[in-house]
């Protein structure tokens, strides 16, 4: 009895000493994805979407740690970071490159390697930045979502008018006027000014040095109402303590934005764009999919969110259109 007990005692402690080693082997033989952005892991809002990505990997049955490795790189807000970064996991020989947030982490990535799957998300225009051939028929080793469409500045400057109808001239905080989604940012931006019947004003900012002295330009130039544009920049939350300091409405892109006090913001549901892109995209190319035969997509649901308090604080009231289109309204 005593042998037998022996035995069984060797044969599970055989068995468990096995499990590390098969889940090692496991995880050493599972697909690595690199995950490349151009800012910083800031756990309030990047830890969020990071947190989704992942989720939507595990819809389609790719869990981190058990079945799948991702290998993180951020450049903090350092563009020139970003080829060496991409070189990296091209180097690593990863599985996928999914580029987050801005159109330098996918061109960069695409410079890097014309084999390996790219899956981008950002605001700009893939074609016009020769990403893909069409939305339809990417035609290479890149497709993804972008978030960049025409009718978003006239929808979110017919917003923000509804809440300031006496601004007769909108300023537009934009990025450098030779960046290409600035570019295209810009001219869509005029063409829902000319549309909507305002006098839109550019004031380009090249990093966030520049927000003090473009928003002071807007107040003095007559802007009665500020939108901000979507470029890349580090610490736009400093444009929100600036807006509040010269009280000037505005309008953001982000909805962290009106966490941070921001009036009112108007965009793409960040976190089910963070999920689509694991989900559909990551996880099928996984499987044998090919980025070609995916069309780039772009979102279909948007967020609206007002604060309250901010509002009261500006002196405007927020009318009842608003409050029923407003997916969030912070008390």
């Amino acid at each position: 009895m005593l042998e037998i007990r022996r035995r069984e005692f060797i044969t599970f402690f055989g068995g468990a000493a096995a499990w590390p080693l098969a889940a090692r082997a496991q995880q050493q033989n599972s697909p690595v994805i690199g995950y490349l952005r151009w800012d910083r892991p800031e756990p309030n809002i990047n830890g969020t979407l990071v947190k989704a990505f992942r989720a939507g990997l595990a819809d389609g049955g790719f869990i981190e740690g058990r079945n799948l490795s991702i290998e993180y790189r951020w450049a903090n807000g350092n563009f020139g970071l970003l080829p060496s970064l991409a070189a990296d996991l091209v180097r690593r020989q990863v599985a996928v490159i999914v580029a987050f947030n801005s159109r330098g982490s996918p061109l960069a990535a695409k410079r890097a390697t014309s084999t390996i799957p790219i899956v981008f998300a950002y605001g700009g225009d893939p074609v016009m930045d020769g990403l893909v051939a069409s939305l339809s028929r990417p035609g290479s080793n890149v497709t993804g979502m972008t978030f960049f469409t025409r009718e978003l500045f006239g929808k979110r400057l017919d917003l923000l008018l509804t809440l300031v109808p006496q601004a007769r001239k909108v300023g537009f905080l934009s990025g450098p006027s030779y960046e290409g989604s600035s570019l295209g940012a810009t001219n869509a931006m005029l063409a829902a000014g000319r549309a909507l019947g305002v006098e839109i004003m550019i004031v380009e900012c090249r990093d966030d040095r520049d927000f003090e002295a473009a928003v002071a330009k807007m107040v003095e130039g007559g802007a009665g109402a500020m939108y901000l544009g979507g470029f890349p920049f580090l610490n736009l939350d400093k444009v929100v303590s600036l807006a509040a300091l010269h009280k000037l409405p505005a309008i953001y892109p982000y909805r962290s934005l009106t966490d941070a006090g921001g009036l009112m913001s108007y965009g793409v549901d960040g976190v089910g764009m963070s999920r689509r892109i694991g989900s559909y995209y990551v996880a099928r190319i996984l499987k044998g999919a090919k980025p070609a035969d995916l069309p780039v997509e772009q979102p279909t649901k948007f967020e609206l969110r007002i604060n309250l308090k901010t509002a009261k604080t500006l002196g405007l009231t927020v009318p009842p259109t608003l409050f029923a289109l407003a997916t969030e309204v912070i008390e």
